[in-house]
């Protein structure tokens, strides 16, 4: 199996797994007991919650969820009442919640994006007014990869009154997160640690009502007994991030570069519609967002007329994506890609290429090879 869908998640770092594995065996105490063993437990999770913290704004505090999606329910449901201003491109954690909110009464204001997948700051600034409590964006789009301004974004937000939370599930440890933001959620399997745990890191002086009652343990008042093992294994996956950065960044840039020119499917100017005509025989793939202000291990492409079904069942052996893990199954295009103002038919003929540390330079041309092939097949058959 060739695996090309990081940004559903990654592989568990073999550091993580060896970091785990005492506190599954032996380490089993609960780390808010007060004896010898449940305070060697906490103490490891103290541990975590400094390495997960090292890529987080400082003058903050970071509360253990059990994924990101309760950290962004958390966030968006405690902030208080007022008008809640996100992105037409944000993640369903986000969507679904301020929709359920909306059905409430809640005033809510989804700002649209370009066709490059970038929020217009002007109509952010338009729709951002006094009276906003909270504005939410992702740092870095789980779907297409580009990154969204969001210092700019927070310095609005703040003007108006409103805290800015950070979605930097996909970006964390990979981009600067911006230090203006007061909340900010993120995921252990998506940094190559284990799944079921998250994080909302909060500025000092925010306040949350809580989102789960009970014995409130955590800083914020999350309530629920938290597991040693994950919390250790998100910690070392977090601290390998930090010491990993620069041979990551590397690593992917040169997986972005070899895709790109297979593919060919080179990025335009800065500002202008990705993907040049190509000149050679493997034609007609164009990339999905902006092509500089991006993320490189997320190549989201699309190739008119593509049955994305009939692709991955020709290549079952070939893990990748025809948009978000969580939206799959739901018979939807994406709504990223239709926020772009892509045709439904764009949508549906457009598949995602996710990639990071694990990934063979070798294995990913080879992946390539095979998709571009099938594709011509498709394309010669019509």
């Amino acid at each position: 199996m060739i695996y090309l869908d990081y940004q559903a998640t990654t592989p568990l770092a073999p550091e993580a797994f060896e970091a785990m594995v005492p506190w599954l065996r032996d380490g089993f105490a609960n780390p808010h007991s007060a004896h010898a063993a449940g305070r060697r437990a906490k103490a490891a999770v103290e541990v975590a919650r400094e390495q997960v913290a090292a890529s987080l704004p400082r003058a903050g505090r970071v509360s253990f969820t059990s994924g990101a999606t309760e950290a962004l329910n958390w966030a968006i449901k405690g902030a208080g009442p007022g008008r809640i201003v996100t992105l037409a491109t944000e993640h369903v954690a986000v969507l679904d919640t301020i929709e359920a909110l909306a059905r409430q009464g809640r005033e809510i204001v989804v700002v649209p994006v370009g066709d490059d997948g970038l929020v217009d700051l002007d109509m952010a600034r338009a729709a951002i007014r006094p009276g906003t409590a909270l504005v939410a964006a992702m740092l870095v789009n789980n779907e297409i990869g580009v990154i969204q301004p969001i210092a700019e974004l927070a310095e609005i937000a703040q003007a108006a009154g409103a805290l800015m939370l950070c979605d930097a599930v996909q970006g964390f440890g990979r981009v600067a997160i911006p230090a203006a933001c007061d909340l900010v959620a993120v995921s252990a399997h998506k940094v190559h640690g284990p799944k079921g745990i998250g994080a909302l890191w909060m500025r000092d002086g925010v306040k949350l009502e809580p989102l789960l009652d009970g014995g409130g343990q955590e800083p914020g008042g999350r309530s629920g007994t938290l597991s040693p093992a994950l919390c250790v294994g998100f910690g070392e996956a977090a601290g390998l991030m930090v010491a990993l950065s620069d041979a990551d960044a590397a690593h992917i840039g040169r997986l972005w570069k070899s895709a790109m020119t297979a593919l060919d499917c080179v990025p335009a100017k800065a500002g202008m519609q990705i993907g040049s005509p190509p000149s050679r025989t493997r034609d007609g793939w164009r990339l999905n967002g902006d092509g500089s202000q991006r993320y490189h291990g997320n190549i989201n492409i699309r190739h008119e007329g593509l049955d994305v079904a009939r692709l991955m069942s020709d290549l079952r052996d070939i893990a990748f994506s025809a948009g978000s893990a969580c939206a799959s199954g739901s018979g939807r295009s994406s709504h990223v890609l239709r926020a772009l103002g892509l045709s439904e038919a764009q949508a549906r003929s457009s598949i995602r290429i996710g990639f990071g540390r694990y990934t063979m330079e070798a294995e990913l041309a080879e992946a390539i090879d095979r998709i571009v092939t099938a594709a011509d097949a498709q394309r010669i058959a019509a």
